[in-house]
């Protein structure tokens, strides 16, 4: 550099993101929340929160161009709790994107759901509605074009992708949670210097449940893959499955899904489930 000149700084990495519920537009539940003031601006607080919602609809809009425009969807969304990341879901893709849609939250907890049904009532969003109900037990359809299951407690997840796959849904999206199952069972003497230590042990778990239940759903028709996510709680368990109906079945990897759960000595809900 010569004497005089001033070094150029890249400052690409400055640059404001962009999201996809913009700040500084006002969004009815984002308000309700306390994510965003009246104005549209995020409050510092809860800007995790903010992130958080905006990952989500980033999956939601890298497959848009799976979903049907020209009719009605149905959405399940199976665990769905205070349905911060529903409500996010409907506004994308209903008020921003035009779509006209059916979704349905279902829930265990029936004062999270009636509180749920009071805000959709009161943002006008006739296509929202929530249930109080099990996802192991719910018959509400016999057809979905994406389900969702966000946080599904331990085996619930394995239900919900069940109904997905049975009902022959266009899109799946899962971040599971509280993989019990597998801890309960796991046992393999190479890997008995690792899962001596619990923490380890927990973690290897439900790494093992998840990369199972991608590769079942690759075995039955689904383009899938294992995303990072950002969750609310900062825990470790931020990973989305998200499978998009292929059609094509790949039988040749049943096999080695056998080889795993022999190995690992498990026995999975899903597996028994399909």
């Amino acid at each position: 550099m010569k004497k005089g000149e001033k070094k150029q700084i890249n400052m690409s990495h400055d640059r404001k993101k962009k999201y996809v519920l913009e700040e500084g537009v006002p969004v009815p539940f984002l308000q309700d929340l306390g994510v965003m003031t009246q104005d549209g601006k995020i409050v510092h607080a809860k800007f995790d929160k903010f992130r958080q919602i905006n990952r989500f609809l980033e999956f939601i809009e890298d497959i848009l161009p799976e979903l049907d425009k020209g009719r009605e969807l149905t959405i399940l969304d199976f665990g769905c709790g205070k349905s911060y990341l529903t409500f996010a879901m409907y506004y994308y893709l209903h008020e921003l994107k035009g779509l006209t849609l059916e979704v349905t939250g279902l829930d265990l907890k029936k004062d999270v759901i009636v509180h749920c049904n009071e805000l959709a009532k009161k943002y006008h969003y006739e296509g929202l509605s929530f249930l109080h109900g099990d996802i192991a037990d719910y018959t509400g359809t016999d057809s979905a074009d994406m389900v969702v299951t966000l946080h599904a407690c331990d085996t619930a997840t394995d239900y919900a992708l069940y109904k997905a796959m049975k009902w022959h849904a266009g899109v799946i999206l899962s971040v599971p949670c509280c993989q019990h199952e597998v801890n309960k069972q796991i046992a393999c003497e190479p890997l008995e210097g690792a899962l001596k230590y619990g923490l380890i042990k927990e973690r290897l778990s439900a790494l093992f449940t998840d990369a199972l239940r991608a590769d079942l759903l690759e075995e039955n028709g689904y383009d899938t893959q294992v995303l990072e996510f950002i969750d609310m709680e900062h825990t470790p368990k931020n990973l989305l499955i998200r499978a998009v109906k292929s059609g094509k079945e790949d039988i040749s990897a049943r096999e080695k899904t056998k080889d795993m759960l022999e190995a690992l000595n498990l026995e999975l809900t899903i597996d028994k489930l399909i």
